[in-house]
């Protein structure tokens, strides 16, 4: 990793959630649990395990040209192995796959001049004037990040001195990892492994930005960083309380539940945190306040592109980009192309129909 991704990588994963470690057999279906009384402990949530074939594709279609889209989600069951013979299909017919955007950074510096800027980025990590956690938040949200802080980190002096931002995101990975789940279930990795099987090429999407001078970014970012409490104390609430349906949306996915999935709610975590890298002052010098924006603008010439020369293309998109009515798939269908969502969500709000992966691979095995 370049040194001076440390102040943006964060923001970049994928939401994630917590589960705990309990598995059942692939076959069990996710109940909604009923309410219960304030003052009865809730059992940890079970997870999913053992083979999955996840949610079906949706469909993006034009004058005979098809774009075939998977809706990923983060995190996932930890002991899952993901195999969609829909995929297969799709892929075994496909020219090119789009993989989820992702900003792709710049920096014009030499071999060296890393090594150098290393320590800097560190320095960037920490609280200013050396201050620790516990003097730049109130008593009771520095006790529940100590509570926290027990539970999954253990005694870890170093981490007092980090800055709230980053001191979260370090929390929430390793509450995921303790609790059982993964980043995305090696549904990535598994699609790169079939496309380059059967010999189709990957294409990038990627926002770039180019940053000239690192040192100068890394003085901004000290001298404008983030307001990042709200992140924070949105961590500590989805580690507290959003368990059930944090791990309810992951099971619902690999389960193949999308009707299930859009109607769990989401604790927008993942929205704070950007919130507070974008709108922050070194944002705006780096170019990285109109990151949304711009990641969709880079997508959707890439899908049209695709759609143009291919008669068929395979692309993953994070499933709100697909469920949401002002999402992704939903420009397109302003835009004029067909929009079809898989079996079983036919009201969904970029939907037009009910999509079926094309059955002439059929035959096909990986």
């Amino acid at each position: 990793m370049r040194p001076w991704t440390v102040l943006l990588c964060f923001a970049l994963a994928a939401p994630a959630a917590l589960a705990a470690p309990t598995q059942v057999p692939p076959s069990a279906a996710t109940a909604t649990a009923a309410p219960v009384p304030a003052d009865v402990p809730l059992l940890a949530p079970v997870v999913v395990s053992g083979v999955v074939s996840g949610p079906g594709l949706w469909k993006v279609s034009k004058d005979g040209h098809v774009v075939w889209v998977l809706g990923t989600l983060s995190p996932l069951p930890g002991h899952i192995q993901w195999e969609s013979r829909e995929v297969e299909q799709v892929l075994a017919q496909a020219r090119q796959v789009l993989p989820e955007p992702r900003i792709k950074l710049k920096a014009d510096i030499g071999f060296f001049g890393k090594l150098f800027l290393l320590p800097s980025a560190y320095g960037a990590r920490k609280n200013p004037d050396g201050k620790t956690l516990d003097q730049v938040m109130d008593a009771s949200t520095y006790q529940r990040w100590l509570a926290l802080k027990r539970k999954y980190i253990g005694d870890d002096r170093g981490i007092e001195r980090w800055r709230p931002l980053f001191a979260a995101q370090e929390l929430y990975r390793k509450a995921l990892k303790a609790n059982g789940l993964s980043n995305d279930g090696g549904v990535s990795g598994a699609v790169a492994a079939l496309a380059k099987q059967d010999g189709v090429p990957e294409t990038p999407v990627e926002y770039r930005v180019e940053i000239k001078h690192p040192g100068d970014a890394l003085k901004a970012f000290k001298a404008a960083a983030p307001s990042d409490m709200e992140c924070f104390s949105r961590t500590l609430d989805a580690i507290e309380h959003d368990l059930p349906a944090m791990t309810a949306r992951a099971n619902a996915w690999a389960t193949g539940d999308l009707a299930a999935l859009r109607g769990l709610p989401d604790s927008h975590r993942r929205d704070a945190c950007v919130t507070a890298i974008t709108s922050a002052g070194f944002a705006h010098q780096l170019g990285l306040d109109d990151i949304p924006a711009q990641m969709e603008v880079v997508w959707l010439a890439a899908a049209r592109d695709a759609l143009a020369k291919n008669d068929t293309s395979f692309a993953m998109l994070p499933m709100e980009e697909l469920l949401s009515p002002s999402g992704y798939l939903a420009r397109l269908k302003a835009q004029g192309y067909a929009v079809e969502a898989p079996q079983g969500l036919d009201d969904a709000p970029a939907a037009a129909g009910s999509a079926v992966a094309p059955a002439a691979a059929a035959s096909t095995t990986h």
